[in-house]
């Protein structure tokens, strides 16, 4: 089996603290993570008018803005803790923004319909992840030939269920296969419930090429009462063991393995059934073999 990536989604957790932030990177290496992600967005360019000019909740998202000069000392931070940097640009501009320092781009569920986005994304030549929660499987295939189309060749979906937090009996993990059925490409799982025995199973039974979860530091982020966020002690064993077991399928042949090698030679000799083999039994009685 294919070792899955390992994706922390910092969310808004962060609290725009360029320090807690570069604590996330840290959290997400020291876990086992292959990357870790953060999100650009500006809240006037996300919500409409009305929405804001009536919702004080929505116009306190500002407060979870990642600032634009975070970028590169993220990037940097991840480089040196030998961990892969991603972001999720919500605008337009921001694939731009981003294009110096990611390593790939993650398009969020809700902007699954936006072609400009997935085009733009797409036209840039780094991979591309794209969460599919909410999504009907028309869309998502629509979704994946923009993608295919406008230059990606290197592109995974996640199957995702935009609930936060996600009841685990909702996760319907066999979505996995049926999508990568229906796009031919490689497909993961987004996790919203926060159980360790969903996200194995996303892997081991369904394949899962990817991994992607939200992180939060100490249960003090802005999105961590809601229910959906790991902590990095709880999600560190859980990759821990997702990775020893894939180190336990092995190459698919059936070989003696170099720690029983020893022990071929003491099976039952198949011209008496007794062990060891005589070619063995000659060396004990000091007899040259």
């Amino acid at each position: 089996m294919k070792q899955p990536l390992f994706i922390a989604e910092a969310s808004s957790n962060h609290g725009r603290d360029l320090d807690r932030a570069r604590a996330f990177v840290d959290a997400a290496a020291d876990s086992g993570c292959d990357a870790v992600k953060f999100q650009l967005f500006r809240i006037d360019r996300m919500f409409a008018p009305e929405i804001l000019a009536q919702s004080p909740k929505h116009r306190a998202r500002t407060q979870w803005e990642l600032p634009l000069e975070h970028l590169p000392p993220l990037a940097a931070h991840c480089k040196a803790r030998g961990i892969q940097f991603s972001c999720t640009p919500f605008y337009l501009e921001a694939v731009a923004e981003l294009a110096p320092y990611v390593d790939f781009y993650k398009v969020a569920s809700y902007e699954l319909l936006v072609t400009d986005l997935l085009t733009a994304c797409a036209a840039s030549g780094k991979p591309v992840i794209l969460s599919t929660g909410m999504a009907t499987m028309d869309e998502i295939v629509a979704a994946a030939k923009t993608l295919t189309a406008a230059g990606a060749r290197d592109v995974t979906l996640l199957h995702c269920v935009s609930a936060y937090p996600t009841p685990a009996s909702e996760a319907n993990l066999s979505a996995i296969a049926a999508i990568r059925d229906a796009t031919g490409l490689d497909v993961g799982w987004s996790d919203h419930t926060r159980r360790p025995a969903v996200i194995e199973r996303a892997v081991h039974h369904w394949n899962a090429a990817a991994v992607e979860f939200h992180l939060d530091l100490d249960g003090q982020g802005a999105e961590y009462a809601a229910g959906h966020c790991w902590l990095p002690e709880e999600i560190a064993p859980v990759i821990a063991r997702i990775r020893e077991a894939g180190v336990a399928d092995g190459a698919g042949f059936k070989a003696p393995q170099p720690s029983e090698l020893s022990d071929r030679e003491w099976r039952a000799d198949p011209a008496d059934g007794m062990r060891p083999l005589k070619h063995i039994r000659l060396s004990y009685r000091g007899e040259a073999a």
